[in-house]
């Protein structure tokens, strides 16, 4: 019988030469965050790929804090990155370290550079730094210090670690090539002076080593075997063999780039989503129409839905741009199934059949879902006052319209069929009432005589009714009209979000949860937002529209 053919990425494909060659015995990845702020759907790509290969090969993950820069870094991040990664079903069991546990095996491998004449004390300031580099065409020039006796540089290197001096005032630089094609490896700077509180382990450093120097050694280190990053840190990627081969580590890690995850008309740059949060545009890092994990999760969306996106989206050496549209057709297609199909008016007008009994309700009864028959069937209530959307009732329709206008007969979902006889208006011209009459014989919406109707509607009765207040969302930016105005300002969408304060629901919803979803009949699919919603004042968010523009590649 002939095996079905399986593919690979090209990360697979390079793995499983390094096993077959006898490079590695093992798989071991790693998650590497800085925790400055929240994660977005960016770095969930990363997340999946990195848990997902240690999955695979049976070998090893783990979650790594390098948090080697505490200017920016707070213990709230940190907890925040936990919670987001724990919510995509990402286990790292007790393998949770940060590249603080490791500054004195660090400091001890910037000992071992300075001894071997693989690194100098430099006094030049960042600014002449930045001048004697050169550029992509010139090489750079050699600091004065460079040559500094292996005896001087260890004296000063340990007056920085003692705070002899001040911020900025001298450095540690890699001994490497001033006249490298690779601006990286032009004696770049391992070490810096930072008279800064850390959140892991308070004053105990004054010196704090660079991202660049830190990072490899972490992860030769912890034995990561594959160093899975983005296409950003290719050019990183000859520091990065350097700084674990000077250092002397055995077997060391292999870096691989992949291409990062670009999705249109979202923002995703710390310092913009900052600037839309201090302006009060959005309500903070986990407002719904952001793409952090946090804003993800408070709009609805599944670790499922973003798992599906990820796979759809694959992993390529190819920077590109993924059309919102796809990461839309994911979470409909995680949830078609799942979710109830229940019914709520958000733009309502009151619908009165005058020749159903006053004040009675009955219960009439509903599949939750009728694709899903496991989902089970509800009651509803139905009354003689019901609310209908204000867009099924006009009273002089164009042609294909089959909803309600006078002389008209539509089904009511799950109910009657019911004639609309007119309406009434108030001053202004506005109608505040339809009104109809039913047939007592069609109920559960089919005619005992075969008669059909061409219009259906959704509706919710009066007397049981839940108010709750709905929020609409649309892109925050739209690149189509550009995503940055002249003055490099975010083009906003003035219509990103939509309140909706006097929504009815049918009763059973009143029973939702934060964070459980729905599909509200014809509206979409939304979901009990967690942060400003409570018993006594419903707030759901739309996660997402029933209507699709993107169609998946045959």
């Amino acid at each position: 019988m002939e095996k079905e053919a399986v593919s690979k990425n090209f990360i697979e494909l390079m793995i499983d030469k390094d096993l077959e060659e006898g490079v590695y015995d093992h798989v071991q990845t790693r998650f590497p965050p800085e925790p400055n702020g929240y994660l977005h759907i960016g770095h969930a790509k990363s997340i999946l790929l990195n848990y997902g290969l240690a999955q695979k090969y049976g070998g090893k993950f783990n979650l790594r804090f390098d948090d080697t820069n505490p200017t920016k870094e707070k213990t709230e991040f940190v907890e925040s990155i936990k919670e987001d990664i724990k919510w995509l079903g990402v286990n790292w069991e007790d393998r949770l370290f940060f590249a603080s546990d490791y500054f004195e095996q660090m400091y001890e491998c910037a000992l071992k550079l300075i001894r071997k004449g693989k690194a100098f004390v430099c006094d030049l300031s960042a600014e002449e730094i930045r001048e004697y580099r050169g550029t992509l065409t010139e090489p750079g020039k050699e600091s004065p210090y460079r040559n500094r006796s292996v005896e001087e540089n260890l004296e000063l290197f340990e007056n920085m670690k003692n705070g002899m001096y001040g911020d900025g005032e001298k450095v540690l630089r890699a001994k490497i090539d001033m006249a490298s094609p690779n601006i990286n490896m032009r004696d770049p700077v391992i070490y810096r002076v930072a008279r800064m509180t850390h959140h892991n382990t308070g004053d105990k450093w004054c010196i704090y080593p660079m991202y660049d120097f830190a990072h490899p050694i972490e992860d030769a280190l912890e034995h990561i075997t594959h160093s899975i990053c983005t296409l950003e840190f290719e050019d990183h990627r000859p520091l990065y063999d350097w700084v674990v081969r000077e250092c002397e580590f055995e077997n060391p890690p292999r870096q691989i780039e992949f291409a990062k995850l670009y999705l249109t008309n979202v923002v995703t740059g710390k310092r913009y989503i900052r600037k839309l949060v201090e302006d009060g545009i959005v309500d903070g890092w986990d407002d719904p129409r952001l793409v952090s994990l946090t804003a993800l999760r408070r709009r609805g969306f599944t670790p499922e839905s973003l798992k599906m996106f990820m796979e759809l989206c694959g992993v390529s050496k190819a920077n590109s741009s993924v059309d919102y549209a796809m990461l839309e057709y994911c979470i409909r297609e995680d949830l078609k199934l799942k979710r109830a199909r229940m019914m709520a008016v958000l733009n309502p007008v009151k619908l009165i059949i005058d020749n159903y009994p006053e004040g009675e309700v009955e219960y009439l009864e509903a599949d939750n879902n009728t694709e899903n028959p496991e989902l089970g069937r509800r009651k509803i209530p139905f009354a003689k006052e019901l609310y209908i959307e204000r867009e099924d009732f006009m009273e002089e329709p164009p042609r294909k319209y089959f909803r309600m206008f006078p002389g008209n007969e539509v089904r009511l979902m799950n109910a009657y069929f019911v004639t609309c006889t007119g309406c009434v208006k108030d001053e202004a011209g506005n109608v505040t009432e339809v009104h109809a009459t039913y047939d007592p014989a069609s109920r559960g919406g089919n005619s005992p005589d075969g008669r059909k109707v061409k219009g259906t509607i959704h509706w919710v009765a009066v007397p049981t009714a839940v108010k709750a207040e709905v929020r609409l969302y649309e892109n925050i930016v739209d690149e189509e009209k550009g995503k940055l105005n002249e003055d490099g300002t975010l083009n906003l969408n003035p219509n990103s979000l939509q309140v909706l304060e006097e929504c009815y629901l049918e009763p059973e919803l009143a029973k939702a949860m934060p964070y459980d979803s729905f599909q509200f009949v014809r509206n979409g699919y939304f979901c009990v937002d967690c942060k400003d919603s409570s018993p006594e004042r419903q707030i759901w968010n739309r996660i997402v529209s029933l209507k699709s523009s993107f169609k998946l590649p045959k």
